[in-house]
Parts: structure tokens; sequence; C-alpha cells
């Protein structure tokens, strides 16, 4: 439902003729954009038009999500028009042993466009949270349909202090950006997302080669932090982050051994003091 303290012109609702023409061309990634008012969540969906044989580069818009998901199967919700949230279809014809890297791709694309049009200092939590300081601004879900790899992103835009669903949350409303206005924050998202994807997969998804990883650790605010790891199966590990591997796995230091994980938690350890 609608929240009645704002009005279209407070929380204007995308337009997707407008989308669409500006971003579905000929020669272009992105093939069919379409906005919807409300959902369960959009992954789910994409996921469903996948198996169906929807094309590499459709998008799925959801002004209101009331299912969605962040990683560890976590729920995820903000009020109607207050974000973006919104999940792509890739069929990438890579090594599947490379596409691992396809959500830490996603994640430096969003961040390198949010940074240049709102102006403010988005960082990546491994493997693909966006921050501003040590406060979630984005979050980014992929997952695989059969061939086909879904990723969703919820980005918080005019939530207001109040509004945020934790303490650990901020939006670019709360962070005074230069823009937080979703139309362009979502075209430049996509269009950067398309650069850094062709750039990958011209590359065979060799993240070395095509500067994705270069980019990735520039972006990166978890490397040479200290971390907690919180591992399946309600186990722990605490040490320091060193790197990340040709695999995109996060590399971590911890009673003196070398630990390589590609999955987890992270939580960025404060010193102490």
């Amino acid at each position: 439902m609608p929240d009645s303290r704002y009005s279209d012109l407070e929380r204007p609702p995308l337009s997707e003729a407008a989308l669409n023409r500006a971003l579905v061309r000929p020669g272009s990634l992105w093939t069919a954009l379409t906005v919807v008012d409300s959902t369960g969540s959009t992954n789910a969906d994409l996921a469903a038009a996948a198996r169906d044989g929807a094309p590499e580069g459709t998008v799925l818009v959801a002004e209101s999500q009331q299912a969605g998901r962040g990683r560890l199967g976590r729920a995820w919700s903000a009020p109607p028009r207050s974000g973006l949230t919104f999940s792509i279809l890739l069929r990438p014809t890579v090594p599947v042993a490379a596409q691992g890297w396809l959500s830490l791709l996603y994640g430096v694309a969003a961040a390198s466009a949010v940074r240049r049009l709102a102006e403010v200092d988005v960082r990546l939590k491994w493997p693909n949270d966006l921050l501003i300081g040590e406060r979630k601004l984005a979050g980014v879900l992929a997952e695989r349909a059969d061939d086909a790899v879904i990723i969703g992103m919820g980005l918080n835009v005019s939530l207001r202090e109040d509004e945020l669903p934790v303490e650990t949350a901020t939006s670019l409303a709360v962070e005074k950006a230069a823009c937080a206005d979703r139309d362009p924050l979502l075209r430049a998202v996509l269009r950067e997302v398309e650069s850094h994807y062709r750039e990958w997969t011209q590359a065979g998804g060799d993240a070395e080669a095509s500067g994705l990883r270069s980019a990735y650790l520039a972006s990166n605010a978890t490397i040479g932090r200290r971390v907690r790891i919180e591992l399946p199966g309600d186990r722990t590990l605490t040490g320091l982050a060193t790197g990340v591997d040709l695999a995109g796995h996060l590399l971590v230091e911890a009673g003196g051994e070398r630990h390589t994980l590609s999955a987890g938690d992270v939580v960025h350890v404060r010193p102490a003091g």
C-alpha cells in the first residue's frame, strides 16, 4: 500500500516508456525493461522468466517488493518508491568457473555509477554490499536459473532516518547526496553494468585481463580490515582480510593460516578503543 505521507511529486513513479527509450536500443545489452507497481521478488520473477526463455538483458523493476530477499535468505523490504528495487537477467557465455565474478562486477558498476552521480564515497564490503562509511546503502543478490544468472539490487534512495530498516543502513537522502532521483540513478547503474559486462565477457570472464579485479580492489572497503566472517553452520572466523584471489574469493589470515572464503557474511571489526 502506498505511503500516504508522500505524493507522486515527492516519490514519483518511474516511467517504463522513458526508461525503455533511453536504454533499449539496437546493439544495447538491455532488451526489455518492465516496471511493475508491486511484486513478491524481482529475482524470483526473472528466474521464472529465464526458465521460460526470456532473453539476456531483460530488466524487471518493482516500485514495491513484498517478499524481497537479501543474502543468506534475509527478508528485505522498503516503503514504495523509496528506493530502486530491480533485477537483471544475464546469459554469460564465459566459463562457469568465472561466473562467480558477476555479483562483484555488478557491485563495482553500481558503486561507480552512484559515486559519480550522487557524489558520495561509496565503497564495497565483500562480496558486493554498497557502503557509505560503515552503513549499508545497497545490497546485491545473484542467483542461478538454469543457464542464466539473475542479479538483483535494492538501493536505498529517499528513505528517511526513521524509515531505515536497521541502524546500520543508510540512504542517499540521509547522506544528503547530490542526486536522489531514481530515474537517472537506474539509467547510470545499468549503463555501467553494461560497460563492465562487455569488457569482462570479451576477456572470456578473466577478471584480471578485463581490469575487473583491479577495479574491485580499488573500490573495496574490506581489504586490510580486521573482519569477523559468519560462516554456514553457525561458525565464525575472525582475522585480517588480505585480498581477493583470481576467483573473487576473500583471503583472510587467522591463527597463522590463510583461509580462502567463497561465501560468508562479513562484519568489519572496529579497532579497540
